[in-house]
């Protein structure tokens, strides 16, 4: 059964599109206009959803599921459940973040529709390039992934990619071997219990357990993936230069004034930089 909703938000397109654009993995996820367009597993199976992103709208139908599921997914991966009055509250008078804040108060913090995915590309995003890390996700849905409706990809699940043996998945997506021992890590964990959804607990500790993934890594996805408002990868060399500083040290003691909000102060720090259009 389909399923249509239309949601009335603060909420500013440009900079969602072109942080999808830049991360859709192809063949899994298309954004085209406004539009972005993905399988996403919703209400108990592979459904296609088409989200179209305007400003202070978000409309979106899928293939199966409710209103409620769709409701939930919009909430989780466009941030529609935070109240941006209260980070213009916070920040509004910040001498670095208040002229950020101000000038795109209805930012709001992307999340991801499939928390595995997310963490797989990131860990293939690590030390390179966007195009590299959309290229080696290409190759990974290609090989590993199923057919889904509309010629689309559905990503493999981590069941799935636990069965692959390391050296199998150097050679397919073309990465390193101890990329590929990380994937795998990554994906045996997930297969084990360990989950990647919105205010799922110790997984922090748990991701900087596997082999390959650092705290970058883990901040990073507890600020896309987990919902994590405080979530702030201090290492990020984007940030660095954004706020002007030298070493992580640095931005943490920073960012101590944005707790407990500091997700946003990424975010919008990430956007003055990479995302104005």
């Amino acid at each position: 059964m389909s399923a249509s909703l239309v949601l009335q938000r603060s909420f500013d397109p440009a900079p969602a599109l072109a942080s999808l654009v830049a991360h859709a993995v192809p063949g899994v996820e298309m954004v085209d206009a406004g539009v972005v367009r993905r399988v996403v597993r919703l209400g108990g199976g592979p459904a296609i959803v088409e989200a179209t992103l305007g400003a202070d709208r978000i409309a979106l139908r899928s293939t199966a599921g409710s209103e409620a599921d769709l409701a939930a997914l919009a909430a989780s991966w466009f941030g529609l459940a935070d109240d941006l009055d209260a980070v213009l509250d916070a920040f509004g008078d910040d001498s670095v973040l208040g002229p950020l804040v101000r000038a795109r108060p209805r930012l709001r913090i992307l999340g991801h529709p499939d928390g595995f995915e997310a963490a797989v590309t990131t860990v293939l995003g690590q030390q390179v390039s966007l195009a590299a890390a959309r290229t080696f996700g290409g190759r990974l849905a290609a090989a590993y992934g199923s057919p889904g409706p509309d010629g689309l990809t559905t990503y493999p699940t981590p069941e799935r990619l636990a069965e692959v043996d390391p050296v199998e998945l150097q050679a397919v997506v073309r990465i390193t071997h101890s990329r590929a021992r990380t994937l795998h890590a990554l994906a045996r964990a997930c297969a084990d219990g360990l989950s990647l959804v919105p205010g799922a607990a110790d997984v922090r500790d748990r991701l900087l357990a596997l082999p390959g993934i650092g705290p970058w890594t883990a901040d990073y996805l507890a600020l896309r993936v987990l919902g994590d408002r405080d979530a702030m990868p201090v290492g990020d060399l984007v940030l660095r230069r954004a706020l002007g500083v030298g070493s992580a040290a640095d931005v943490t003691r920073l960012a101590e004034r944005w707790r407990p909000l500091r997700a946003y102060a990424a975010v919008h720090l990430w956007t003055a930089t990479a995302y104005v259009l």
